[in-house]
């Protein structure tokens, strides 16, 4: 176990030098020592009164690029490593002050290193007076940075927030306007089933009894919003039969509805209250006119994606349709739960049917 926790620490680091951002961070820091290191020798010269000369400005930019790359990754290899988080900020507070004035050493004691090496000045380890100088600059600017870097990463965090809302949002309206959908049953069907068993009550009050009772349960299907807005297939088609059932009873011999699903799908999920919509469609526009001989199929079957066809032996889609309610829909709760992820024909050749394509989903 041990061994496994060095690892992934030195795989960690040696990360941290392997991103390509490691390159791009540091020529950052560079420009921006090399930038401060100009500003200082201008400043210097200024109140000096007079230019201080080359090598002078080499030493302020020499020492201001090595302090800005030392304090750079000394504080983004903290952040990275200790993986800091809220619960760590006097730590990380403490290491980002330390590591930037270890990093302030390093470059004075740098530049006195490289006078020695290549204009054979004087050289001796310490230099109090100067690190009393730059530790009181290095703070200023290290608090400075660290102020900006939290409003910053405040500023961030407001923004992630707002845009997490905004999806909340978005997320329940999209449920809202599927519930919506879901609970919408036409109300000619209503009407047409009410009257069916008004008829029905005197002369077969057995079959005015189940109808009533298939009615209740497809309407209790149809309005509970505690349901997923998808479901198995299994479970969609045994409220399809439901809905059959009733229009069975409407129709009579009139109508042959078959059911052509393969059984290897039934796990599959669809939308909920998909298919009930597209057969009342179909009963009320291509099969109304035909007196005997109706046929209405219902194939579920799968190619690349999983295949919804809802096909009939009436009238054919007309050149310019009238996208009625059960259409309408079935359009606006696919682009809902799919976007562009769907297909959706209207085909009058080979035979006349409504076909749906929709990406697979096991339950």
């Amino acid at each position: 176990m041990k061994d496994n926790c060095s690892t992934e620490t030195d795989s960690r680091r040696i990360e941290v030098f392997r991103n390509p951002g490691f390159f791009q961070r540091n020529l950052t820091y560079l420009l921006i020592g090399f930038g401060i290191g100009c500003v200082l020798s201008a400043l210097i010269s200024v109140f000096s009164g007079h230019f201080i000369g080359f090598r002078s400005v080499s030493y302020e930019i020499l020492f201001s690029v090595i302090i800005s790359l030392a304090i750079g990754n000394s504080v983004y290899l903290s952040q990275k490593l200790l993986k800091f988080n809220r619960d760590q900020i006097w730590l990380f507070i403490i290491l980002y002050y330390a590591s930037s004035l270890a990093a302030m050493l390093l470059a004075i004691e740098s530049i006195y290193f490289i006078k020695w090496l290549l204009f054979n000045e004087p050289y001796q380890l310490f230099h109090p007076h100067d690190y009393l100088v730059s530790s009181m600059l290095v703070v200023i600017i290290c608090t400075i940075f660290y102020i900006y870097n939290s409003q910053k990463a405040r500023l961030h965090a407001r923004i992630r927030e707002r845009d997490l809302d905004v999806l909340k949002l978005r997320q329940m309206k999209t449920q809202a306007e599927l519930a919506t959908l879901q609970s919408k049953i036409n109300p000619h069907f209503l009407y047409n089933a009410l009257n069916a068993i008004a008829s029905l009550i005197h002369e077969q009050p057995d079959q005015a009894e189940d109808m009533t009772l298939k009615l209740s349960k497809l309407f209790r299907y149809s309005i509970n919003n505690n349901q997923d807005d998808l479901v198995t297939v299994a479970e969609e088609m045994e409220i399809v039969s439901t809905y059959l059932d009733i229009e069975q009873i409407r129709f009579g011999d009139r109508i042959s509805f078959i059911l052509d699903i393969d059984p290897a799908l039934k796990q599959e999920r669809i939308p909920r209250f998909l298919i009930q919509p597209l057969i009342e469609n179909a009963l009320k526009h291509g099969l109304k006119d035909i007196a005997a001989g109706a046929e209405l199929r219902i194939t579920i079957r799968k190619d690349s994606r999983l295949v919804i066809a809802i096909s009939d032996n009436g009238a054919p889609f007309p050149d310019e349709l009238n996208i009625g309610y059960g259409l309408q829909s079935t359009f606006d709760k696919l682009n809902l739960l799919y976007g562009s992820a769907y297909e959706l024909q209207l085909l009058n050749k080979p035979i006349k049917q409504i076909e749906i394509k929709i990406p697979m989903q096991h339950g």
